[in-house]
């Protein structure tokens, strides 16, 4: 895990005990706002089992101080998030049992759903692509603000893989069944005006302004860090319409993803670079 400064310069962070990662990471804390920065441009910030072990890291720092009052999750680059790096998915499909495997994509798994555990209220600042666990991961926010040229896609069913990590529980809950089925198991893609059309975003704003409407939101509840806490820990409670939880979904669809993915290695699925899944810069 890295901070940024306030000059910007990008260094190490070793307080605490906690050892510097590969940068993919950046924590800053400004005005009582955690600003968690996704930094793998490179990979349209594919998540890794290391990269996702880095945000564990961050928001369990998040939780420790005291000072912190809200958290923006964010991100460099053309992207928000196109989910699972797709080298990682092709060794899991393997053998999705196999010990490492098996840890690698729980690790996964556990990065957005760490987000949506954490103790303070949280805000997605949505630009570019979220595609597959990138979607997972803006949607365990509290609060969502996209840009209107945003492109929101499930896209697991098109790559032969069944999405896990609680996705239908989580969409389905902000945009009803309806909506849901069209954009999970129909492969429908949605953009930033379209998402709060239907209720998946508070706003949707020009591209340059999401990050500072964010911060913003941010700022209101992280005035008063004690309350934010004990407020959002009740409203995570209250404010949910669903028979079935989180993480009952997630245990209840695991085996059925682990059989996706061994299925779309051994050649009979479509997570294939001819169906638009390219080396190991795509994602899931």
């Amino acid at each position: 895990m890295f901070m940024v400064g306030a000059d910007g310069e990008v260094g190490p962070r070793t307080e605490g005990g906690l050892v510097a990662g590969s940068g993919e990471v950046l924590l800053e804390v400004d005005e009582g706002v955690a600003l968690v920065t996704l930094n793998a441009p490179d990979r349209r910030n594919a998540l890794t089992p290391a990269m996702a072990g880095e945000l564990i890291e961050v928001f369990d720092e998040v939780d420790a101080r005291s000072d912190v009052g809200a958290l923006v999750i964010r991100a460099v680059g053309r992207s928000f998030c196109a989910g699972g790096d797709i080298a990682t998915l092709t060794a899991a499909g393997n053998d999705p049992a196999e010990s490492s495997a098996y840890e690698g994509m729980t690790r996964i798994y556990d990065s957005f759903y760490r987000l949506g555990q954490v103790r303070v209220p949280t805000v997605a600042a949505v630009r570019g692509s979220a595609v597959g666990a990138g979607m997972n991961m803006l949607l365990a926010a509290d609060l969502r603000v996209v840009a209107r040229d945003a492109r929101l896609i499930c896209g697991f069913l098109k790559r032969g893989l069944h999405p896990g990590g609680g996705h239908f529980v989580i969409l389905s809950r902000l945009i009803g069944r309806e909506a849901a089925a069209a954009m999970a198991l129909f492969g429908e893609e949605i953009d930033g005006d379209r998402a709060r059309e239907l209720g998946l975003a508070w706003e949707s704003l020009p591209d340059d302004a999401v990050e500072d409407r964010a911060i913003e939101l941010a700022r209101r509840v992280a005035a008063d860090p004690d309350l934010a806490r004990a407020a959002v820990g009740n409203f995570r409670k209250e404010a949910v319409d669903g028979a079935v939880s989180w993480e009952v979904a997630t245990q209840f669809e695991r085996p059925t993803q682990m059989w996706s993915m061994r299925r779309s290695a051994q050649g009979s699925g479509t997570m294939t670079a001819g169906n638009g899944v390219a080396s190991t810069k795509g994602a899931r």
